[in-house]
């Protein structure tokens, strides 16, 4: 197995960083942060371009992995950059419509209830760890560390897409129950 350099240390050092103070800024903007009162209906339409960004995400992600084996690469790395500026989006999107309206109370009740939190909680964790992947799996990619790139890919994959379905899924509970 080849060493890590002291170039690698630093970016992945920078990238456990940085994930962990976006995770720490997301559970205080959602459980913390109580919104400020707005007039304005642009917030209301901000949950489905989210839930939007969100199936692009994972529409991109599945072709960008659907080109990379059949060998498409320009494809491939096309359609992944495409993944990860709609992710990117969603967060853009997603941090302005919770810094305005605060958290969203699921209202659904019995066997839905359950089902969402489940959801929810997992999508949550599944985050803490997709974000540091995704980042390390573009960085090996533009640092060209293309089989250390395929190995973790392979486990960035499942992680992004689970992360980019559920936010969809999380978008039509709500919706139908709140």
């Amino acid at each position: 197995m080849n060493a890590i350099s002291a170039t690698d240390r630093k970016a992945f050092s920078a990238i456990i960083a940085v994930s962990v103070l976006a995770f720490a800024f997301l559970v205080w903007l959602i459980y913390v942060n109580e919104g400020v009162e707005t007039k304005s209906d642009v917030y209301l339409y901000l949950p489905a371009v989210n839930a939007a960004l969100n199936g692009l995400s994972a529409l991109s992600i599945c072709l960008g992995l659907a080109a990379i084996k059949t060998k498409r690469r320009r494809l491939h790395i096309s359609l992944m950059i495409t993944a990860f500026l709609f992710s990117t989006a969603f967060l853009v999107n997603y941090i302005v419509y919770h810094a305005a309206q605060g958290d969203t109370q699921f209202l659904g009740e019995g066997l839905v209830r359950i089902l969402y939190f489940f959801i929810l909680i997992s999508h949550i964790g599944v985050t803490v760890f997709a974000l540091p992947m995704i980042l390390t799996t573009f960085y090996l990619a533009a640092t060209k560390q293309f089989e250390r790139h395929k190995k973790i890919a392979r486990i960035t994959f499942p992680l992004w897409l689970y992360v980019s379905v559920t936010g969809v899924a999380i978008y039509f509970l709500l919706k139908a129950h709140s």
